[in-house]
Parts: structure tokens; C-alpha cells; sequence
């Protein structure tokens, strides 16, 4: 598998961290400066999930796929290798999002399966550590103080 990952330990508890994790996207999803815009979240397997990044110099990033799985409390999975009518789109990634209850608090992980490892690596090199552990601290400042 090409995947990469992040992982986060995050105090507080599961119920909460998925609560801002699920609901909550638009403050946490890409890391700042950029901005998300949710379109549609369609939370179930097959579902839409579309949304707009949009950089602070005014670029605008759509992004269109589907859920592949949403298991209330504990994860969701997308895919941008095909749109809400199955069409074929892409591919890039299969993204994982999931936590699980560590100690006092919660492992939140985030991986990107890729399909060949030329896309890892290009992932990698456009700055996929570096912005999705950004997110991730994102969400454990929104889960964590209050």
C-alpha cells in the first residue's frame, strides 16, 4: 500500500473530538490560512462529499468524490476517484480518517492511499505532512479547549 499518515494524540474524549471531527470541518479541514467551503456531505457509503479550498491569494481548489465508509463515532473514508454519480474522476488518494479512544483521550490518524507510489511521493512532496498534521493540530485546539 502507498499510504501516508498522520497521527495525533488528542486530550479529549472520543465522543467530542468526533462531534468537531464530523461536524465542525469547515474550522479545522485545511490548514490556515486556507479556508474550506463543505458543499455536500452525504454521510454514507456512496454519498457526495464535495467541497471548495480556497488559498488566501484567492485560489479556489473544488473537490469532488464520495464516501466510500461512515462509521458514526469512529471514521469516514473518501475517495476523489469517482463523483456522486460514479463517474470516473482522477484518482489521487483514499483518505482515512478515524479515531479511537487512548488513555484519557483519543488517537485521531489520517492516511492517503494512493494508488501507484509515484503519487505517495508526489503527495508527499506537496507538503502532506506539513499541512494535514496542521490540520490535525487544528482539531485538537478546537476539541481540547473547550
Amino acid at each position: 500500500m502507498h499510504e501516508l499518515s498522520v497521527t495525533r494524540f488528542i486530550a479529549a474524549s472520543p465522543e467530542k473530538v468526533w462531534d468537531v471531527m464530523a461536524n465542525r470541518q469547515e474550522e479545522w479541514w485545511c490548514p490556515r490560512p486556507w479556508s474550506i467551503e463543505m458543499i455536500a456531505q452525504e454521510r454514507r457509503p456512496g454519498g457526495r462529499s464535495a467541497m471548495i479550498m480556497r488559498g488566501p491569494e484567492g485560489e479556489e481548489m473544488p473537490q469532488e468524490g464520495i464516501f466510500l465508509a461512515w462509521e458514526e463515532g469512529r471514521r469516514f473514508v473518501t475517495t476523489d476517484a469517482v463523483t456522486s454519480d460514479f463517474r470516473p474522476a482522477g484518482p489521487f488518494m483514499v483518505g482515512i480518517w478515524e479515531i479511537e479512544p487512548e488513555g484519557d483521550g483519543t488517537r485521531y490518524t489520517a492516511s492517503a492511499r494512493h494508488w501507484t507510489e509515484e503519487s505517495m511521493w508526489q503527495h508527499a512532496e506537496m507538503g502532506f505532512e506539513e499541512g494535514w498534521s496542521a490540520c490535525a493540530a487544528q482539531l485538537a485546539e478546537l476539541c481540547e479547549g473547550g
